[in-house]
């Protein structure tokens, strides 16, 4: 399965012991991640910005994630209205990944997945989707 993890799942898996955490892991052990470059983008902020997480750690964190998951470059908006712009692109790159799930904890994303072209999950609903169906 091609998983797109959001920035909030990756900040929370890289700073953090919990659930997050073990969703990448299990994704990079059994599944194919997608990351994408607005995402990646966000990451290195927030991991900055936010977490006060260290340049060396915050470029170590991102290369491997470049290493491990397939990136998307680019991607166009879809026409889904979405209350913030931002996550428009997220799902955006997403669909570009072609991504069979969308893996989130972002409010504005879980409101739309009625009505977007692929699942959207909360890590905790992933994670639940995996132990039902198990491969």
């Amino acid at each position: 399965m091609r998983v797109f993890l959001d920035t909030n799942v990756l900040v929370s898996a890289l700073t953090a012991r919990g659930l997050s955490a073990e969703v990448l892991q299990v994704v990079l052990a059994e599944h194919d991640l997608v990351v994408g470059e607005r995402v990646l983008g966000e990451l290195r902020r927030v991991l900055k910005q936010k977490m006060r997480v260290a340049d060396r750690a915050i470029r170590e964190a991102e290369a491997f994630l470049r290493l491990q998951g397939d990136v998307v470059e680019t991607a166009t908006r879809p026409a889904l209205k979405i209350r913030d712009p931002a996550d428009a692109y997220v799902l955006a790159e997403a669909i570009a990944g072609r991504a069979n799930v969308l893996v989130t904890g972002d409010k504005d994303l879980l409101d739309i997945a009625a009505k977007a072209p692929l699942p959207i999950l909360t890590p905790r609903g992933f994670w639940t989707l995996l132990r039902a169906n198990p491969e």
